[in-house]
């Protein structure tokens, strides 16, 4: 086992894990690199020590690439957050993340998971529908991002 896991690092894969409170610095990082308002260390810590929160990462030697947050509900969950670094967008990364965590909380009894996607990024609407999401509304002007961009609400019903 050691030795898949000495070559994994050799060659620079992701590994996927899940992420905890000790995470909410290098979660915040990302984030504020990858959105217009990047959330705080202390609001990813806050979301981390919810236990109705769960999250997954990839890291790279030790670096977070990229992360999944949701909040579950009455089960149901929400996707509040993904972001995957720049230099590893377009690889499939994205996807297994998000592959990753619909497993986990299909494991958890989720029944139905929503989110919210600005109506402008394209290649987060592509790895959406891949991935079974379907569009449920529309809000108009919801983000703030210079633009006052649509957020299109989508949903993804989970097998049980």
């Amino acid at each position: 086992m050691i030795p898949i896991i000495s070559w994994l690092f050799a060659r620079g894969e992701p590994i996927l894990s899940v992420a905890g409170p000790h995470d909410a610095g290098a979660l915040a990082l990302l984030h504020a690199a990858s959105f217009h308002r990047g959330w705080s260390e202390g609001e990813f810590e806050q979301l981390l020590l919810d236990r109705n929160v769960i999250a997954h990462r990839a890291a790279v030697a030790g670096s977070v690439v990229g992360f999944i947050v949701s909040r579950l509900v009455a089960g149901e969950a929400e996707i509040l957050s993904v972001a995957v670094a720049r230099s590893r967008r377009g690889k499939g990364l994205g996807r297994q993340l998000l592959d990753l965590h619909l497993r986990r909380l299909a494991g958890l009894g989720i029944r139905a998971v929503f989110l919210e996607v600005d109506a402008n990024n394209a290649p987060a609407r592509r790895l959406y529908e891949r991935a079974g999401f379907r569009g449920v509304g529309r809000r108009e002007g919801y983000y703030s991002n210079g633009q006052g961009s649509a957020a299109l609400i989508l949903r993804r019903d989970l097998g049980q």
